[in-house]
């Protein structure tokens, strides 16, 4: 399964909760994808499949968000999106 199939797996289940699903694009390292769902729930998400891997600059700063408190989600597969949002 290619990463968009996981990303666009996840943008339809964000938006069958009432919620977005906006790319991140512009600063490198940065989660792909941060997610708003009702009642002001925001996560970081972070797409790969399986056998992908996480450069060192996406680590560096997830390091850096969690840090800040901030929490950032990986998920490598659709059961893993479904998982998350439950």
């Amino acid at each position: 399964m290619r990463e968009s199939e996981v990303e666009r797996y996840l943008g339809v289940e964000v938006k069958k909760r009432g919620g977005v699903s906006w790319k991140w694009a512009g600063t490198m390292g940065v989660p792909d994808r941060i997610v708003l769902l009702p009642q002001g729930k925001i996560l970081f998400v972070e797409v790969k499949t399986k056998g992908g891997r996480l450069s060192k600059v996406q680590q560096l700063i997830h390091r850096k968000m969690g840090a800040l408190g901030i929490e950032v989600e990986v998920v490598w597969s659709k059961d893993e999106v479904d998982e998350l949002l439950r």
